[in-house]
């Protein structure tokens, strides 16, 4: 009787032990698992990342440090400061009207944002559950402006506004109304298609069931599309921003000297020379320094939708 206990029981220990020791098995991590999808060894790709931090931190240290140099060092081309000053922060709100182009372009790049990512959201929700006449036509015209450069609308825009002038004698050159109309016409097509391709791939269903219980379309949008489209939104109202706020093309030649730009500022202060031979390097680094400010903020306030935004979506 124990011989035939013995003999029943050995298979089943067996298949145990084979199953505990394929499970032990199949859990084991090899050591070149983790390296199947590297497409460069560790070493070089350590290397490599190197190279792109210190090639992109060099510069942007220069300017740090050039801010906080004297004029006369700068030019000597010395990298790291001889002594330390805060005097070209000081001095830059005094050399060109920095504050008021700071302000300027707060408030036209911040309108274009906001009215871009508005307009966006809706006209992609449109065009994207929506079938009719002339919507393919649309999209690929979406995709067509994207093409045109800004130097070639930079006349036509011009004489569209002087003949609005010139007819209903409302001044548009040189207001800040007007330049919102001009990156507004550049920001909107770009911002649409980032909503298009975002909202593909939110799921039918949600706006289904809300249909059901009686939702009309703009509740719908309000409710159901708008909560599910912020990752979207950001994106799209961040690059609008930075379309207004690091134009010079159209600020430039849109603007009077109370309507600058922050962009048009810096450009003056670039051509500024001290006593006439000495270009200030120091304060043109500290005036970059400040003016990068509210978009490095911006970037670090939004940065978890700007990621979400930027990898959701798919294109159909």
């Amino acid at each position: 009787m124990s011989a035939f206990s013995t003999t029943r029981t050995r298979p089943t220990a067996t298949l145990t032990e084979s199953i505990t020791t394929g499970g032990a098995r199949r859990r084991t991590k090899r050591p070149y698992d983790s390296d199947v999808t590297r497409l460069l060894p560790r070493w070089l790709l350590v290397v490599v990342i190197a190279v792109i931090i210190a090639f992109i931190a060099a510069p942007v240290l220069y300017i740090l440090f050039g801010s906080v140099n004297s004029d006369v060092a700068v030019a000597r081309g010395e990298y790291f400061p001889s002594e330390f000053t805060l005097a070209n922060y000081v001095e830059i709100w005094n050399t060109v009207a920095l504050g008021q182009g700071l302000v300027n372009s707060l408030l036209t790049a911040g309108a274009v944002a906001v009215a871009s990512a508005a307009l966006a959201v809706s006209t992609a929700y449109v065009l994207v559950r929506f079938r009719f006449l002339g919507r393919l036509t649309i999209l690929r015209g979406l995709l067509a402006l994207q093409s045109i450069p800004g130097t070639l609308l930079l006349l036509p825009v011009f004489v569209v506004f002087a003949n609005i002038a010139s007819a209903t004698g409302v001044q548009v050159i040189g207001t800040r109304w007007g330049l919102f109309v001009t990156y507004l016409t550049f920001a909107l097509p770009f911002s649409t298609w980032v909503m298009v391709t975002y909202l593909r791939g939110l799921p039918k269903e949600l706006e289904e069931a809300a249909r059901i219980d009686g939702a009309s379309s703009g509740r719908i949008l309000r409710s159901v599309v708008l909560p599910l489209s912020w990752p979207g939104i950001v994106v799209s109202a961040i690059f609008a921003f930075l379309l207004g706020w690091n134009d010079v093309l159209f600020s430039t030649i849109m603007t009077t000297p109370n309507t600058r730009t922050v962009a048009v500022v810096l450009q003056v202060l670039g051509t500024t020379q001290e006593g006439g031979a000495v270009p200030i390097y120091g304060q043109m680094m500290a005036a970059s320094i400040v003016c990068a400010v509210p978009v490095v903020a911006l970037y670090l306030i939004f940065q978890r939708y700007l990621v979400g935004g930027l990898t959701a979506g798919s294109v159909k």
